[in-house]
């Protein structure tokens, strides 16, 4: 479905462009020793080259190479065996060095894509242009001093791959999928955690707008308008909050046009709590941060055999993930997107099919686990319930000790309190009654109960045995086995 808007004198598409920062998985920084774990005391992790002190030399980090070296392999880009650090010159209070180490005309990784999902379920490929590896700044506080801006160089000079792709992206779903995809290929690849709400994977998305001559939408006819001037949102942290920013920006972009006026190209942010974004500073171009090689660093030369020794050790990435559990497994695809979605998922549902079919693990998992998380606004990485613990329910269910409705009251009670399903089952009495004789008086019990129902039966209308089931398992309180249940009724009513 092709995604446009209509102005009062035309029809425009939207443009758009991801930079995503990805903060490097490592123990310690880009150029220094100093640690990067999350949540330190402020200004506890920073070294003399991080502050920027006289005659302190960097010296990379051979994890961080490694690491954005095996992001390149994960999205079959080409590996560039010699790259070069940049300085990129610009103010800023928290960037100690008044320039940031990064990479400009060569970079460390080259040309590679992605393949994303659309609404409609049809696939589409995203070039990405390049990644190269660059430090952070630190943080500026505003909130903790009524007259001060105070500075945390903790991040400071943390390895980032910043991924840039090509402005390939027509709508704010894709930009969201885009940054899902590449969130969810670094974290399988374990080359950055991916955390959005700690800000270990942020996304400036570049967009514009143009006008689509005779109105029709569609990239691969050539009657649309050169690229628009483009206005870059800065630190989008959510998918929600992307597709949120590139939607209000393209629409602002448009009304301006159709009024007659000019898109100024600049950097922007969005508010959250307004929907909005607003204008943080004019755009610079390449030519404003007068890049030039980092005297102090010599270019990154790396071997061939480096690089085979990093591509043996990829993982099993999602989309090829996906593939075996719809191609083996015979999952759906919409339930294979779901469960590859994120590793943690997937190492979960991976146990669960080791002791049990698939599609009863992706029936209590996607339907049953995660409707109730919804409802409840549990987080995956909050849930109470371990895989083995899932495993002992179904193991109940399986064996027929409880009946598939009392197994969702346990998995409830499971959600609430971490007990494992046979203690809650012993200690609430619920295990599955499938005695005969014991579920043979309760019949009895209702058919005596019900002498018009049971004479409407007998004359016709056997639809009134869904009736009678209804009836024997709510006087069992839904512990009667509902197999012998059925059995048992069939032949009272014969």
């Amino acid at each position: 479905m092709t995604y446009t808007i209509h102005g009062k004198n035309n029809i425009y598409e939207i443009v758009i462009g991801c930079e995503i920062h990805a903060q490097v998985a490592s123990q310690s920084k880009l150029f220094s020793r100093a640690a990067t774990a999350f949540g330190a005391e402020q200004n506890s992790q920073v070294s003399l080259i991080d502050a920027a002190m006289p005659g302190m030399l960097p010296t990379i980090n051979e994890e961080c190479v490694k690491q954005a070296v095996k992001t390149g392999l994960g999205i079959n880009a080409k590996i560039n065996l010699t790259s070069i650090f940049d300085r990129k010159n610009y103010f800023y209070p928290d960037l100690p060095q008044g320039y940031q180490i990064s990479q400009y005309l060569d970079p460390i990784i080259g040309e590679g894509a992605v393949e994303i999902v659309l609404e409609d379920g049809s696939k589409k490929t995203i070039r990405v242009e390049r990644i190269h590896l660059e430090q952070d700044a630190g943080k500026s506080i505003h909130d903790q001093h009524p007259t001060l801006s105070l500075i945390d160089l903790n991040r400071a000079g943390v390895a980032l791959m910043e991924i840039v792709s090509r402005p390939d992206l027509r709508s704010p779903f894709e930009a969201a999928e885009y940054v899902k995809t590449i969130r969810a290929i670094v974290r399988s690849l374990g080359t950055s955690d991916g955390d959005m709400e700690k800000g270990n994977l942020r996304c400036d998305a570049n967009v514009s707008v143009r006008k689509i001559n005779s109105g029709r939408a569609n990239a691969s006819t050539g009657n649309e308008e050169k690229l628009g001037t483009r206005c870059e949102i800065k630190n989008l942290n959510s998918m929600r909050n992307i597709a949120r920013a590139i939607e209000f920006e393209a629409a602002r972009q448009v009304e301006i046009l159709e009024n007659g006026g000019k898109i100024d190209q600049e950097t922007r942010l969005f508010d959250a709590l307004t929907g909005e974004t607003r204008t943080m500073r004019s755009k610079e171009d390449a030519m404003d941060y007068r890049y030039f090689p980092d005297p102090d660093l010599p270019p990154l030369m790396l071997t061939q055999e480096f690089v085979d020794e990093i591509k043996k050790s990829l993982p099993e990435l999602p989309q090829a993930k996906k593939e075996r559990y719809i191609s083996q497994l015979g999952i759906p695809e919409y339930d294979a997107g779901v469960l590859t979605a994120d590793d943690e998922i997937s190492d979960y549902f991976e146990k669960l099919i080791q002791k049990h079919e698939p599609k009863l693990c992706v029936t209590w998992l996607t339907v049953e686990l995660f409707g109730r998380m919804n409802k409840l606004g549990i987080n995956f990485e909050d849930l109470k319930i371990s895989a083995k613990n899932l495993i002992g329910l179904l193991d109940l269910i399986k064996s027929g000790e409880i009946s598939g409705k009392i197994a969702k009251d346990v998995l409830d009670a499971m959600i609430e309190s971490g007990e494992n399903a046979k203690q809650i089952v012993e200690s609430k009495g619920l295990k599955q009654v499938s005695d005969s004789s014991a579920i043979e008086k309760i019949i009895d019990e209702v058919l005596s109960r019900n002498h018009t129902s049971l004479d409407e039966y007998r004359a016709g209308k056997e639809k009134l045995f869904g009736f009678f089931v209804g009836q024997v398992m709510k006087e069992s309180k839904g512990q009667a086995n509902p197999t012998i249940v059925n059995e048992l009724l069939k032949k009272k009513l014969s």
